[in-house]
């Protein structure tokens, strides 16, 4: 296969993938606006400052000792961590699909 058949066959693939994401993401999902995304974007920020915050507080009770934090004070940080990564990814996919036109978006000339 050539260059210029891979090019093409990678055109093409790409317009497939575009067009199913838009098939099936678009319908589930009503207009975006900007505003519709800002509960979603606070409690990404929100996740992120409660996470920071805790570890932060772990840092001021046992950086100066020779002491770590509990096994119970790692889960509720963990549980911290996995609830900002899961939150920051499912946001991070939209960001994609408004990128790569999966979903249609409010005008703002409404």
């Amino acid at each position: 296969m050539v260059e210029q058949d891979i090019n093409r066959l990678m055109l093409h693939f790409e317009k497939i993938f575009r067009d199913a994401n838009k098939k099936f993401i678009n319908p589930e999902i009503n207009e975006v606006s900007i505003e519709d995304l800002e509960p979603m974007i606070n409690m990404v920020a929100k996740s992120r400052a409660a996470y920071l915050k805790y570890m932060y507080e772990l840092g001021k009770k046992y950086g100066e000792t020779d002491s770590f934090p509990s096994a119970d004070e790692l889960k509720h940080l963990k549980v911290l961590r996995m609830r900002f990564n899961e939150v920051s990814e499912g946001a991070q996919a939209f960001e994609t699909c408004i990128q790569r036109g999966y979903m249609d978006i409010k005008s703002n000339q409404e």
